[in-house]
């Protein structure tokens, strides 16, 4: 068989998968396409994307190495149910876990590991900061992920911005950065990247061109790192209006920015990835 030549690595949470107050459906009710639930959590549905643009994910596992790449833990990612074939690869925990056929691959998180160790303040640390310095009057949960990273989810309109700048400067001089995605604030090591999981299965799979998609400040790392990248009209990146020479930044929001995602990556797994027809 021969080996595939592009490689598709693409955020989850409101970049492909969306929950239901992410999804603006801003046209008129009679327009609104029909969604497909990708994720179900405590029997509940949680998460959608078209159907169309699960048509289009189906379509893009044939033509491509498509590897899901999340913030999310191995549980949470576990719980969605992507249309298409099933991704031999997928990136958890901000590539703190590399997913080999559903099984975490012990050597690369061994390697993660031993770079945080070397390399950043310990989580401990952030953990103490966090729980001394965070309002209950606005935190509803401190959660950490994988032992590997931390966050808080927040009652976002009581959040205090300042306080959020505070923590971005305390954190980067520990070799941490922080993203705000929504209700949720994460503390995340520096050298936990997406882009380091992203070229090891590029390396496993020899795939000679990369793809990427993402909307937030974690998925920085990953469009640079990918030959063509492009993010959605909503997000961090967005809100910053981040840009950079190989990214294309879209103008849709919600879940139809899913959908045109997939139909860049089909075009550009189409031209061999290299934006040439």
């Amino acid at each position: 068989m021969a080996t595939p030549r592009v490689l598709v690595a693409s955020d989850l949470d409101r970049t492909l998968i969306y929950s239901s107050a992410a999804l603006a459906l801003t046209m008129p009710d009679a327009r609104a396409p029909r969604l497909l639930c990708v994720e179900v959590h405590e029997s509940r549905p949680l998460s959608y994307m078209t159907e169309t643009a699960g048509a289009l994910l189906g379509e893009l596992g044939d033509t491509a190495v498509f590897v899901p790449t999340t913030t999310r833990t191995r549980k949470q990612y576990q719980r969605i149910n992507l249309p298409g074939p099933a991704p031999k690869y997928a990136i958890c925990a901000n590539g703190g876990h590399l997913l080999v056929d559903g099984v975490s691959d012990p050597e690369w998180h061994a390697r993660v590991t031993a770079r945080l160790a070397g390399e950043c303040a310990p989580l401990a640390e952030v953990r103490e900061h966090l729980a001394t310095t965070a309002d209950p009057l606005w935190v509803r949960k401190h959660r950490v992920a994988e032992d590997l990273f931390a966050y808080l989810v927040v009652e976002r309109e009581l959040l205090p911005e300042e306080w959020v700048k505070e923590l971005a400067v305390w954190a980067e001089n520990r070799g941490w950065t922080v993203s705000l995605q929504g209700r949720k604030i994460y503390a995340v090591p520096k050298p936990l990247t997406k882009s380091a999981a992203m070229y090891e299965v590029a390396r496993r799979t020899g795939a000679a061109v990369t793809l990427a998609a993402g909307d937030s400040l974690l998925d920085a790392d990953l469009l640079l790192a990918a030959d063509r990248g492009w993010r959605p009209g909503h997000g961090e990146l967005a809100e910053a209006d981040w840009t950079a020479p190989a990214i294309t930044a879209l103008p849709e929001r919600g879940v139809a920015a899913g959908e045109r995602i997939l139909r860049e990556f089909l075009h550009a797994c189409a031209d061999g990835g290299t934006g040439q027809v």
